[in-house]
């Protein structure tokens, strides 16, 4: 029987993927608004800015799943541009797809602009090793807009604690 954890004991990594942003030649809004928005919703935050590809995507979600981090929401690389991949960066580590996540996400998004139907990205769980006992990591792909950010957060904000007990073998209650 598993108890749901208060999102205070749990943590959360905010990833920036952008060449520019990871070589400095653009400030990381994306980056601060989506630490301030898990922040808000009671999580331990740690941010990393990698640049785009499929390799750096792939290590920084490797790496958040080795320091158990319970959430990983990446901004940027999801859209239709020749160095966008986060998404095959994030399928590489992905153990189970939930599509529903990343549709809600567009389809609300298209609600502000019709360039949210571009955005490529996935929500899915990385599971930890069995003799870990359950649980994983969930990752969520947003786009790299500082205004995604923001609507993909209050999007998936309120179902996070729900997803987070699943992932953890939580009741369907």
């Amino acid at each position: 029987m598993t108890h749901p954890q208060t999102p205070r004991s749990l943590r959360a990594v905010a990833v920036t993927v952008s060449d520019r942003s990871s070589d400095g030649r653009r400030e990381d809004e994306s980056g601060r608004l989506l630490v301030e928005a898990l922040e808000q919703l009671g999580y331990q935050v740690s941010a990393v800015v990698v640049p785009d590809g499929v390799e750096s995507v792939a290590g920084a979600l490797r790496e958040a799943v080795v320091d158990r981090a319970r959430l990983v929401v990446t901004t940027g690389g999801t859209g239709m541009g020749p160095r966008d991949l986060t998404p095959e960066g994030t399928r590489e580590v992905l153990t189970r797809e939930n599509p529903g996540l990343a549709e809600l996400i567009r389809r609300e998004g298209c609600k502000h602009t019709p360039f949210a139907a571009v955005s490529r990205g996935l929500a899915g769980v990385v599971d930890w090793p069995q003799e870990q006992g359950y649980g994983g990591t969930l990752v969520i792909n947003l786009p790299g807009r500082p205004s995604a950010v923001r609507e993909g957060m209050d999007i998936v904000g309120p179902l996070l604690g729900h997803v987070l007990d699943q992932v953890s073998g939580g009741d369907h209650t």
